[in-house]
């Protein structure tokens, strides 16, 4: 699903940068910052890159269910669903810094204008996947520095979004509880 979700939400914003901009050629890439050599990727030249930062579980428990209702009435046992908050970094990698600036100010309207991504905004959303909430991520200046030090990379204008609950859950069952087909009173027997 994290691989899902990703491309979903670069390919979302690569078509609203395209009818935005009345581009003929798509202008976002989900892509490294820069490669294990420490070079910058061609492909990302004249692109918004998103590249995935970090993965976090989601810990609240209300997602935690068990058993999952059958055609014919019983529960399969299955392994409860996890869900994850990933970090994406959105960073702007143009030749011209007008250019740069003017898609990191286009991406970040489309996620105040998209902070909420399901079925009802886009009929594409991925088999599995309900809904992306988005948040930007407000870090300083100092942390900033960091992971661009981290990823070793020269800094380019960037935001960072928690994309939140994207769900894995394995089909496997792990048991099988049968329904309940009648009742009995108590006070009957």
């Amino acid at each position: 699903m994290i691989s899902q979700a990703l491309h979903f939400t670069s390919e979302t914003l690569g078509q609203f940068l395209k009818n935005r901009f009345q581009l003929d050629e798509g202008k976002t890439i989900l892509n490294n910052v820069i490669e294990a050599t420490g070079l910058i990727p061609q492909e990302n030249q004249n692109k918004v890159v998103l590249s995935l930062i970090n993965i976090e579980k989601e810990t609240a428990q209300p997602f935690y269910n068990r058993n999952q209702q059958l055609m014919g009435g019983d529960f399969a046992d299955t392994a409860p669903a996890e869900r994850f908050n990933l970090d994406l970094l959105v960073s702007a990698n143009f030749d011209d810094y007008n250019e740069t600036l003017k898609f990191l100010n286009a991406t970040i309207l489309f996620f105040q204008i998209n902070n909420v991504l399901d079925a009802t905004k886009s009929a594409a959303i991925p088999q599995g996947l309900s809904k992306l909430e988005f948040d930007i991520e407000k870090i300083n200046y100092q942390q900033m520095q960091g992971l661009w030090t981290a990823m070793g990379a020269k800094y380019q204008p960037s935001v960072i979004y928690k994309m939140r609950l994207v769900t894995i859950q394995g089909d496997e069952a792990t048991g099988l509880t049968p329904a309940v087909k009648e009742t009995r009173n108590l006070a009957e027997a």
